[in-house]
């Protein structure tokens, strides 16, 4: 099964859409009615559409929607475990949402291991099942900065951390949370209770939906967490179904929490000029996340590239602003030499992050210094071995500048594995006489 990712325009946005503090938002939706072994349902397909309505309207970009028998094992872990793994970035955000049976089982020392059931296993049947710790295994590796697993079932069965805060009482100002962690689970009732459902809809779904519209933010300052929906849920749905229901939040990983809707900024230019480390480290960032912004709306790149240099005079050692400095001068401003200079800086603060080794290599690629370009990409393959696009460019390369078959077909065909679909490295690879892949 292929997943089509397909991004929404800018007015499907929200004003409100953190796009600032998130370079990308994901949303899989995962929806089973009519299973091939099991009790058929009859909301779940319903309550995903609605869900994935909701997060397009806050500004999610690339909502797929998995429903019936796409949702089988396979499809599901293939979305899971090639598709996200590939795709999401650092400074994404990914919300998984599943509706459909599910179960719990238990190990040798009787700790619950709860389970999904997709569309071709049977209720009973853990061993074809997409468990709880394949959850927590995906987003371990998995890229993004925050992940939100909605799970329309009562199960248990998650190793979890200290119990959700659920209340910005006593933080620091929201958009820091986007700087921590985050690994968070809302499920909609408890171990072993029944989800109650009104006129064709799941009540936790009504109350999902009516928290990302707004009643999640009691507080009513604008911001919207995870840790606020989930209160504002639990406290709904059980209130609907008289204590009969109760869903859970709570955190696999991390102490930050997912931003849905962002509010007004606390400004440092509101106080003047920042004056302590603390207030500079703090100015620089957003003015980062601003220069982001102006990226994604498409605004001119030298406002991006004032803000980033802003933030470098505030932060000088900053990493990440050098890694998009470099960028926004290679492929916007087409200055290769200050672009190089940024990118130096870029691999000097940020070492172990491989887009400053990335970046830096299309740079000197650009500037027929290849020899240093192959190093760079090397360098960020040490980093991230499943980077498709340096190997792509590697591949590249070898082909047509450095001439060294071997090491071109040896590049295209780990692009190739890591699920790159250029079609110029598979008849590459065909037109060597050498099998590709399937």
């Amino acid at each position: 099964m292929a997943a089509v990712f397909l991004a929404a325009t800018a007015a499907d946005a929200q004003l409100g859409r953190p796009e600032g503090l998130y370079y990308k938002s994901w949303a899989v939706i995962f929806g089973i009615n009519d299973y091939l072994l099991a009790p058929k349902l009859t909301t779940p397909v319903a309550d995903g559409k609605v869900l994935a309505a909701a997060l397009r309207k806050l500004g999610f970009e690339e909502v797929v929607e998995v429903y019936d028998k796409q949702a089988s094992f396979k499809g599901m872990q293939y979305i899971l475990n090639d598709v996200l793994l590939r795709k999401v970035g650092r400074q994404d955000r990914v919300v998984i949402f599943y509706a459909g049976h599910a179960g719990i089982t238990q190990d040798r020392n009787g700790k619950d291991l709860g389970y999904l059931v997709p569309w071709d296993a049977q209720t009973n049947n853990a061993s074809k099942a997409v468990t709880l710790d394949d959850l927590k295994d995906f987003s371990r590796r998995v890229m993004a900065k925050h992940i939100l697993f909605i799970v329309n079932a009562g199960v248990s069965g998650w190793d979890i951390t200290a119990p959700q805060q659920l209340s910005l009482e006593g933080r620091g100002a929201p958009e820091e949370e986007t700087d921590k962690r985050a690994i968070q689970v809302l499920t909609a009732a408890n171990k072993g209770e029944a989800t109650a459902q009104k006129d064709g809809q799941s009540l936790f779904l009504r109350a999902l939906a009516a928290g990302l519209q707004g009643a999640a933010d009691t507080d009513k300052n604008g911001w919207l967490m995870v840790s606020e929906l989930g209160a504002y849920s639990k406290q709904q749905v059980e209130k609907a179904t008289a204590g009969k229901q109760h869903p859970q939040i709570v955190r696999l990983d991390g102490d930050g929490d997912m931003i849905l809707v962002e509010g007004k900024r606390g400004t440092f230019r509101a106080g003047g000029e920042p004056k302590t480390d603390e207030e500079r480290i703090a100015a620089a960032k957003e003015l980062y996340d601003l220069a982001f912004t102006t990226l994604q709306q498409q605004r001119p790149p030298q406002e991006a590239l004032n803000s980033l240099n802003k933030a470098l005079e505030y932060n000088p050692t900053y990493g990440d602003a050098y890694i998009l400095k470099s960028y926004v001068l290679l492929e916007y401003l087409s200055d290769q030499d200050d672009a190089l200079i940024a990118a130096n800086q870029a691999v000097k603060y940020a070492a172990e992050n491989p887009d400053s080794h990335y970046t830096r290599g299309l740079i000197l690629l650009k500037k027929r210094q290849y020899k240093d370009a192959e190093q760079a990409m090397q360098r960020a393959l040490a980093l991230n071995p499943d980077n498709s696009d340096a190997l792509l460019v590697l591949g590249d390369l070898y082909a047509e500048d450095l001439k060294d078959q071997k090491k071109a077909l040896e590049s295209y065909k780990k692009y190739l594995e890591t699920g790159g679909m250029e079609a110029r490295a598979r008849d590459y690879i065909e037109k060597a006489g050498t099998p590709s892949l399937p």
